[in-house]
């Protein structure tokens, strides 16, 4: 286990754990996970299909891919694994592993599919993890990634805001555990929360919603924005990539025909391992 942060794998324990997502609608859970994989090729995987969900948490996308596939590995080094295990029991087709990235187990090679939502800008170096998870998939094979953005598609203004709220993510990461749940829900409530309906509002009047911030959470619940203020503010670790390096880092891991979406969450981008000659 090199590639990993303890104690960003250690925050992540204390957080899936107290947000097991049974707070969270099937309802709203699917319409999330369809935004993530609404440029997933499906049409590309068998029914047999052998496939791994990287840094799964509390397995939130699991439970709607198990499904469709023969085998599903979870993979995870923190505690939420065995949340996961819980959560998923009914699902007779997944393994469960608490492994890292870089160690999870896995024969190269021999996966048809595989998927990292929310994973590489919490590593200390993604472009290690890509090539480690790109490895062991068979040629032709797809996989999903969902990293966090440096802002390459906003204006100036934009930018500004985030390294405003990249200074209190770094003070309150580092606070003791029950400061931190406790101000990372209260960001919730004061600035998630009415920036959604703000735009929610905005959005019905017709205007542009494109740079307005916050706007992905316009129709989503208050539990979803609780979870989602603690990722990005309790946090120790957390680090952004733009468009091309992230092309350049799939490529370099001996991935092709990559294709992001153009929407939000920034940027999701799926890949196809290369067929080599």
């Amino acid at each position: 286990m090199k590639n990993l942060d303890k104690k960003t794998v250690d925050s992540f324990s204390d957080q899936w754990v107290r947000y097991d997502q049974s707070g969270m609608k099937n309802k709203e859970a699917y319409k999330i996970y369809k935004s993530y994989f609404s440029i997933f090729p499906w049409d590309k995987i068998p029914k047999s299909a052998e496939g791994f969900d990287m840094g799964c948490g509390t397995g939130r996308w699991a439970k709607f891919v198990a499904p469709k596939v023969r085998k599903l590995h979870c993979i995870d080094p923190s505690n939420a694994i065995q949340v996961a295990k819980k959560k998923l029991k009914k699902f007779n087709n997944i393994r469960y592993h608490q492994k890292s990235l870089d160690s999870s187990g896995l024969k190269n090679k021999s996966q048809d599919f595989g998927y990292l939502l929310g994973v590489l800008h919490y590593v200390p170096d993604a472009r290690a993890a890509i090539k480690s998870c790109a490895n062991l998939l068979k040629p032709g094979a797809p996989i999903l990634l969902y990293i966090y953005y440096s802002l390459d598609n906003r204006p100036i203004w934009f930018k500004w805001l985030w390294v405003l709220s990249n200074i209190f993510r770094l003070i309150i990461s580092r606070l003791p555990k029950f400061l931190n749940f406790l101000i990372c829900d209260i960001i919730a409530l004061i600035i998630y929360y009415p920036f959604a309906k703000i735009s929610l509002m905005i959005e019905k009047v017709g205007l542009d919603l494109k740079n307005f911030p916050l706007h992905f959470y316009r129709n989503l619940s208050f539990y979803v924005m609780r979870t989602d203020s603690r990722d990005r503010f309790g946090s120790p670790m957390e680090k952004r990539y733009s468009k091309n390096e992230i092309r350049k880092m799939m490529t370099d891991a001996g991935l092709e025909k990559i294709k992001f979406k153009n929407s939000v969450p920034f940027w999701t981008v799926v890949g196809l391992k290369k067929n080599k000659k």
